[in-house]
């Protein structure tokens, strides 16, 4: 199932896409409530969206982020793809480099993310080294605690799409992630939420990002050091994981710090995210 935010005659809506492209909308004021719904009941209702004509065209709406916004701070991995954390420990070492055998975690404020086509501030006020960075984010769909491992793929709801921008100067200049991740406008997200049935457990898809038309990213999703059951195992050991959490599992090699010299964004960039089976977030840079 795929499912959308949409902006239309001045509402904000939550709909399944049926077939054609077609938008049923649902009866939950925002997707949080839906995350929140008891899981049976939520399935009742999607499945009898599932069975009913779209009233509303996909094309004739406003897609927004799927989860405008989140109930709490997005969890990050860092460095969580092999090359990726290659370039980033070139980069700078200092600030990127990590124990072996543990995870990066970190957290990033998003009070409320862009969807497809919304600008990308740049906030080249305090920002120098302005970057992009294609990630899968799993959604949970019900609270996690103490999940065994083989158990953690039945707490996901679904996955979307979300680009990890960044500052560079700030996050290696306070020698920490939140700020340089957490600026206005730096969780694009979308284009939907695609539940996670549709996918093989761990999901393997291809994950692109373009800027101006070059590929600059090309990974797959099961490259991930610390993979998705783990994460969701290793977090919930003593710590809720509440439902509609989202976690942003790292990015592939190819980020603009990553080019020698560094290849950052300015005004007018177009980003291009990808990911297969999900969709397209694209995203100009302001």
């Amino acid at each position: 199932m795929r499912l959308y935010t949409v902006a239309h005659q001045g509402k904000e809506l939550v709909c399944l896409e049926t077939a054609g492209e077609r938008l049923v909308p649902l009866p939950y004021e925002t997707m949080n409530h839906l995350l929140g719904d008891d899981p049976d009941h939520r399935d009742r209702v999607l499945q009898e969206a599932a069975g009913q004509p779209g009233s509303l065209d996909l094309a004739q709406v406003q897609v927004l982020a799927p989860i405008p916004s989140p109930r709490q701070d997005l969890i990050c991995l860092g460095m969580n793809y092999q090359k990726h954390k290659a370039e980033a420990e070139k980069f700078h070492a200092q600030a990127f480099t990590r124990e072996k055998e543990r995870a990066v975690y970190f957290s990033k404020r998003a009070s409320r993310c862009p969807g497809p086509g919304a600008p990308i501030p740049g906030h080249f006020d305090i920002v120098e080294g302005l970057d992009y960075e294609a990630e899968l984010a799993v959604v949970l769909g019900r609270d996690a605690r103490n999940v065994p491992l083989e158990e953690a793929f039945s707490y996901v709801f679904g996955y979307t799409v979300v680009n990890d921008v960044s500052a560079r100067n700030l996050q290696t200049g306070h020698k920490q992630f939140y700020f340089g991740k957490s600026l206005d406008g730096f969780t694009p997200m979308g284009p939907c939420l695609v539940t996670e049935d549709e996918f093989s457990r761990p999901p393997a898809l291809a994950i692109r990002t373009w800027i101006n038309g070059e590929l600059r990213q090309d990974g797959m999703t099961d490259e991930l050091i610390f993979g998705i059951a783990y994460v969701i195992h290793e977090l919930s050991q003593g710590m809720t994981l509440q439902a509609g959490t989202i976690i942003a599992t790292g990015t592939p090699a190819g980020v603009g710090m990553g080019f020698d010299p560094p290849r950052f964004l300015k005004p007018g960039d177009v980003v291009r995210c990808e990911i297969q089976g999900i969709g397209v977030l694209e995203n100009t840079v302001e």
